[in-house]
Parts: C-alpha cells; sequence; structure tokens
C-alpha cells in the first residue's frame, strides 16, 4: 500500500509518500521559518496562506520524486489535529478532496501520534510497549505505549511546553526566531558549572512539568549580570542543562514506574544533542535502550503522517466524507489499532 502523507498543522509543509512493503519512496518538507521571522513567531493566517501555496506543488514534486503517478497511491493520510486549525484545514480539504477525486481511502491522522511512530521509519525501530517523551514545541507529555491507539498519559506540561520554553527564552536573550535551536548553539560555547538554574517540580513525586518559571530565571539572571558574550553563553548553558536534566529525571521515573525498559523520544526538542546524550546515558544505567527519529524527522513532516496512516489504514480504519479538523485532539481518544 501506497500512502501519501501530508503535514500542515503549524508552519512546515510536509508531504511524503510511505509504501508498506518498501518503505519511505519520498519526502518533501517546505519550512516557512523566513516568512513569520519578522514577527518572532508563527503568525496563524499567514501560516494557512503558505499552506495553501505549497501544498499542490509539493505532492507533485513527491509524486516526480518517487516516480509516481496519482494512480499508483493507493490511500491519503493527513494529519487534522492537534494544531491551528486554519493550517489543518488546508491539509484536510486537500487531503480528503484529493482522497474522493482519485476513488482512495483517506484517514484524518493525530499529529501526536505521527511523532510518536516516526522512529519506526528507522531500520532499528522500537518494540511495543514502550514509555515515549513527546517533546516539541506544543506539547511535553510523557505517554506509556502498549501499541498503537493504546496510550496513558502519565505526565505533561501544565504551562509551556519545553520546546516553547526555549523559544521564549531565546526570544528574552535577544535570538532571533526560531529561538530554540540558536539557545542550543549558544548554550554550546557555555560553562556548565557559572550558573545553577532549578529544575523545576523535580522536588515532589509526580510526572508532570513546569517550564515557565525557568523563563523568569533567566530574565532575572540575564537582569543581574554582566552583558558579555560569554555570559549569555553560560546563562543559555545552564537553562539548557536545567531543561534537560528535568526531562531526565522524569523519564526516568516514567521508566521506573511502569517497568518499561525502552524509551522513544520524538517531537522537535528530540533534536537537541545534549538531551539525547542525557538519555543514552540514562537507559545504558538502567540496561535499556532510547529510539529517536533521525532529525529531519524530528521536526514536522509528511513522512511521519504517512507512516501513522498506513497503520490506521491497514487496520481496516479510515476517515468519511465529512472534514473535520481538532485543534485540541488529547492523544488518549485515539482508538486502539485493532479496533
Amino acid at each position: 500500500m501506497k500512502v501519501l502523507g501530508i503535514e500542515t498543522s503549524c508552519d512546515e509543509t510536509g508531504i511524503a509518500i510511505y509504501d508498506t512493503e518498501n518503505g519511505l519512496l519520498a519526502h518533501q518538507l517546505y519550512s516557512q521559518v523566513k516568512l513569520h521571522a519578522d514577527y518572532g513567531g508563527v503568525v496563524p493566517e499567514l501560516a494557512s496562506r503558505d499552506h495553501v501555496r505549497k501544498v499542490l506543488p509539493l505532492i507533485k514534486a513527491a509524486l516526480a520524486e518517487a516516480e509516481l503517478t496519482q494512480k499508483d497511491i493507493d490511500a491519503i493520510a493527513y494529519t487534522c489535529g492537534p494544531g491551528l486549525v486554519g493550517a489543518l484545514l488546508v491539509g484536510s480539504c486537500i487531503g480528503r478532496s484529493l482522497a474522493f477525486a482519485w476513488d482512495v481511502p483517506a484517514i484524518g491522522v493525530h499529529h501526536m501520534e505521527g511523532h510518536l511512530l516516526a522512529p519506526m521509519l528507522e531500520v532499528n525501530q522500537p518494540e511495543f510497549p514502550f514509555v515515549a517523551l513527546l517533546v516539541s514545541g506544543g506539547h511535553t507529555q510523557l505517554v506509556d505505549v502498549k501499541g498503537i491507539g493504546e496510550y496513558e498519559l502519565l505526565g505533561e506540561s501544565v504551562d509551556d511546553a519545553a520546546g516553547e520554553a526555549f523559544d521564549k527564552t531565546a526570544k528574552l536573550m535577544g535570538l532571533d526566531y526560531p529561538g530554540g535551536p540558536r539557545l542550543a548553539k549558544l548554550a554550546e560555547g557555555g560553562r556548565s558549572d557559572m550558573f545553577k538554574f532549578p529544575r523545576p517540580m523535580t522536588d515532589r513525586p509526580g510526572l508532570d512539568f513546569s517550564f515557565s518559571g525557568l523563563k523568569t530565571f533567566t530574565a532575572n539572571t540575564l537582569a543581574a549580570s554582566p552583558d558579555d558574550d560569554q555570559t549569555r553563553a553560560d546563562i543559555a548553558r545552564a537553562f539548557e542543562d536545567a531543561v534537560v536534566d528535568t526531562l531526565a529525571i522524569k523519564c526516568k521515573r516514567a521508566l521506573e514506574q511502569t517497568g518499561r525498559k525502552r524509551l522513544v523520544v520524538a517531537g522537535g526538542v528530540s533534536a537537541n544533542k545534549h538531551l539525547r546524550q542525557q538519555l543514552e546515558q540514562l537507559l545504558s544505567k538502567l540496561g535499556g535502550h532510547v529510539f529517536y527519529p533521525r532529525t529531519e524527522f524530528c521536526t514536522d513532516n509528511g513522512a511521519m503522517i504517512a507512516l501513522a496512516g498506513a497503520f490506521r489504514l491497514q487496520a481496516g480504519q479510515q476517515t468519511g466524507l465529512a472534514i473535520k479538523t481538532f485543534p485540541r485532539w488529547p492523544l488518549t481518544e485515539l482508538a486502539p489499532h485493532a479496533e
């Protein structure tokens, strides 16, 4: 089964073709970073309009890359939530309409399920069950995964997601959008022993997260410190250390609570080098294994949507003609794969 995947949940237009027998055949991605840079963040209306311009040309490019025509496509998967409602509507309308025109089934995919399953695009795939850390600009969640659609939420952020905290803190430090990767780059030159930031909500039981207070702590530290390049790098390092340590501490708790030995880490922040190093060390000590998607599939992309859609379609699930989007959509509301 060859599945065309369409991702338009936020500020990246992703198109891919996944073959259940031969794997990923094509992958096209357009980022709107330059479009939103002047505003310091994503402007929903601009994002939606840009998806309208880019989806069809990228579908044509993906078909050409895979050396296929529309007649070779067996199904279409598209992101229908969560995300920006206008952006979701673009991908959902185009995906559902193409499926109708091409007389193939369609499936609306949960964006975070796409992230959760993205490591299965790799040769070294995780087996069920496992604990998943979904860590991005919009979500920070720990999920116990027994199988596709069998999800138990263990903990989540009560305020800012980790990626959101990275971006907002970077903005406080005067870094350009998108700030998260720039802050991580700045932190590479920082000294780890110059500032000590708190590890929020690690001094109490539970698996929830809170990162908004770190922004305030960073702002106060910046105001009380010399304004030179090395100090700024040291502060960036202290912030990154605090976020990474907090994520690692909660992952360790989740693994111990569930008895799992496998950890999946996905979402934009999963590309952070420091986070990967620390989690690899943690799982090595625990006698377990950690799995990631390759860097290009950490951020939003069509490949993960095509893959997640293929799993659902193989289980006999599909979406009707009504076009529905879900800007807010708890992962735990998804039906099990076998249902």
